[in-house]
C-alpha cells in the first residue's frame, strides 16, 4: 500500500507539473503573438531596434534560466558566451573571408563545445565555487579577446556583415528564434531529461542516489545554455554589425539575472516578460541618468526576499485563487 500510495503521489506531482508547464507555454505563446503584431503599430526604426535588443536579452535570459531555473546551477558567464558567439561570424569574415552561413553555425557550435568542456570541469563544484569559477572564465575570455588585437582587433571592436537591411526582417528573425527556443525548452522539460534536471535542482544528492548521472545532465544543461547564449550573440552581432569585449561585461550578466529573477525563475514565460520589461524600462530610464542598475538591483532584492516566484508566479497565483473562488461559492 505504501508503494502504491507513493506511485500515485508521484503521478499526481508529474501531472501537476505538466499542467503548470502547459499553462506556462501557452502564456509564452500569447506573448509571442502580441510581439508578432507589434510592427503593425510600431513604425519607428529606433523603437524596433529596442525591441530587437530586448529579444536578444530574452534569449540570454532563457538560456541562463535553463541552467539556473531548471537545473539549479548558478553561472555568471551568459554574457561571456554571447560575446564568444558574436565573435564567431565576425572572425570568420575578418580572418578567413567566409560568409555568415559558416560564421553563425560556428559561433553556436563553438560555444556549445566550449560550454560542454567547461561544464565537465566546473559542474563538479557546487554553490559559490561554481559561480566564482564561471565568473573567472568570463573575465579571462573578455580580457583575452580585448588584448588579442592582431586576431580580434581588441577593444576597437570587430565589424560583422549583416544578414539583411530591414529592421522589420530582423525583428521577425529574432522573434522566430525566440519561439524556436521556447518550443525546444518546452519539449525538453516534458521529457525524461527535463525531469532529471528538475530532480537535480530540487535534491542533487537524492537524484544521484536514484541512479541519475548528475554530472552528465548538468553538463548537458550547461552546453545547451551556452549554445542558446552563443546563438543570441551571433545574431546580435550581425544586427549591430560591430562586436567588442563590452558584450561580455559582468554588467550584462547582472541585467540577465535581474530579468529572470523579476520575471520568474524556473518558468518559460518569466524570462521572456522579464527581458521585455526590464530592457524597455532601462531604455526609458536613460533620461533620468545612469540609475538603471540601482533600480534593478533593488528590485532583485525585493523579489528575492518577498516574491521569489517573480511576476509570472504572482500571475499564476492570482489565476489559481480566481479559480478556487467560484468552487467555494458553489
Amino acid at each position: 500500500m505504501n508503494r502504491a500510495n507513493a506511485t500515485v503521489a508521484s503521478n499526481g506531482e508529474r501531472n501537476l507539473w505538466s499542467r503548470r508547464l502547459a499553462l506556462d507555454f501557452r502564456a509564452s505563446l500569447v506573448v509571442i503573438v502580441a510581439l508578432a503584431a507589434a510592427p503593425l503599430v510600431v513604425t519607428s526604426p529606433y523603437t524596433l531596434g529596442i525591441l530587437i535588443v530586448s529579444m536578444y536579452f530574452a534569449l540570454l535570459a532563457l538560456g541562463w534560466n535553463l541552467l539556473a531555473g531548471f537545473t539549479g546551477q548558478f553561472s555568471l558567464a551568459p554574457a561571456a558566451f554571447a560575446m564568444l558567439g558574436a565573435y564567431g561570424p565576425g572572425l570568420f569574415d575578418y580572418q578567413w573571408h567566409l560568409s555568415l552561413a559558416w560564421g553563425i553555425p560556428a559561433g553556436v557550435i563553438g560555444t556549445a563545445i566550449l560550454g560542454w568542456l567547461l561544464g565537465r570541469v566546473v559542474l563538479r563544484l557546487r554553490g559559490p565555487y561554481l559561480a566564482l569559477t564561471t565568473l573567472s572564465f568570463a573575465e579571462i575570455a573578455r580580457v583575452v579577446i580585448g588584448n588579442s588585437y592582431d586576431f580580434t582587433r581588441g577593444a576597437q571592436g570587430l565589424n560583422v556583415p549583416t544578414l539583411m537591411q530591414s529592421r522589420v526582417g530582423y525583428y521577425y528573425l529574432f522573434l522566430a528564434v525566440v519561439l524556436a527556443v521556447l518550443v525546444g525548452l518546452y519539449v525538453l522539460m516534458r521529457s525524461a531529461t527535463g525531469r532529471f534536471w528538475l530532480a537535480i535542482r530540487d535534491d542533487e544528492t537524492g537524484a544521484e542516489s536514484r541512479g541519475i548521472n548528475v554530472v552528465r545532465y548538468k553538463t548537458l544543461s550547461f552546453a545547451l545554455s551556452c549554445a542558446i547564449c552563443g546563438l543570441a550573440g551571433a545574431l546580435y552581432g550581425t544586427f549591430s554589425q560591430l562586436v567588442s569585449p563590452e558584450l561580455g561585461l559582468l554588467l550584462q550578466t547582472g541585467i540577465v539575472i535581474a530579468m529572470v529573477v523579476i520575471g520568474g525563475m524556473g518558468t518559460l514565460t518569466g524570462p521572456l516578460i522579464g527581458a521585455l520589461l526590464v530592457y524597455l524600462a532601462s531604455e526609458w530610464m536613460r533620461s533620468f541618468g545612469n540609475v538603471q542598475m540601482i533600480v534593478f538591483s533593488a528590485l532583485v532584492i525585493i523579489f528575492a526576499r518577498f516574491f521569489r516566484e517573480g511576476l509570472w508566479g504572482l500571475a499564476t497565483r492570482r489565476i489559481r485563487v480566481a479559480r478556487r473562488v467560484p468552487v467555494r461559492a458553489q
